[in-house]
């Protein structure tokens, strides 16, 4: 996955902030923990992927202002999921950001869709979404503020095909966003999501061709493909004081694609 670029913004107000990344271990994630990591951010990132996992640390730690941390976590599981925030909490000495960015987009036929795979697709990709966020408030709280960021998806915009209960949930978040951020505005609590494009990670080439490759880009408003250093340097400004009058809504890195 290609790196940070050099000439990154560089946040002040992120430097020491203690931040929880869900789905961190490669992907997005990576790119996210990877972003949080260079400004200085004690980082505590969760996934199911071990061995991606320990593979980031190794190439993190040394260079880190703060070695990042990693939990492994079923995100399914709603008690495992408190319990990993309040973990987040101790070790990193309170909590400023959670970052919402685990999720899967399994493609399904909408006439193969049973109730099982309903529910195991909401888990995965929308429930784990609001029980981190609950669990993290009263930390935030004690932090005096802090912000949520969580992320959606441009498909739900967009109407593609085989993606019907992923764009459901996607969907949702946006919703659950707004409304945490009208609930915990008083508090000093930010709530935004983050609608990504097609981002060109490991797990997506596995699946397009050269001509898909090129169909994406011609979508685009912009040449290139959006990668997972552009997705994190949205969540760091949106996580960053700069950032502090922006809640309640959704912030799209997607080259303009229509």
């Amino acid at each position: 996955m290609p790196s940070m670029p050099a000439n990154r913004a560089i946040y002040p107000s992120l430097r020491d902030k203690r931040v929880l990344v869900t789905g961190g271990a490669s992907g997005i994630g990576e790119g996210v923990v990877e972003a949080f990591v260079a400004q200085g951010a004690r980082v505590l990132f969760c996934d199911i992927a071990d061995g991606a996992a320990e593979t980031l640390l190794a190439r993190l730690s040394p260079d880190a202002a703060h070695a990042p941390l990693y939990r492994r976590c079923d995100l399914t599981d709603v008690t495992a999921v408190r319990a990993l925030v309040v973990e987040a909490e101790a070790a990193l000495g309170g909590l400023d950001v959670l970052v919402n960015n685990a999720g899967n987009d399994d493609r399904h036929k909408l006439d193969e869709v049973t109730p099982a795979y309903w529910d195991d697709r909401i888990a995965v990709n929308l429930r784990h979404l609001f029980f981190a966020a609950q669990a993290a408030v009263p930390a935030m709280r004690r932090a005096g503020g802090g912000a949520i960021l969580n992320f959606g998806s441009i498909s739900w915009h967009l109407g593609l095909k085989d993606l019907a209960v992923y764009q459901t949930a996607k969907a949702a978040i946006e919703g659950m966003s707004r409304a945490l951020a009208r609930d915990l505005g008083r508090d000093g609590i930010r709530v935004a999501s983050i609608l990504p494009g097609n981002v060109q990670t490991p797990r997506q080439e596995t699946w397009y061709t050269p001509d898909g490759e090129a169909e994406i880009v011609a979508s685009q408003c912009l040449d290139g493909r959006i990668q997972p250093a552009d997705v994190a340097a949205l969540v760091l400004f949106l996580a960053s004081d700069d950032a502090r009058m922006c809640t309640g809504h959704g912030y799209f890195v997607d080259a303009g694609w229509r």
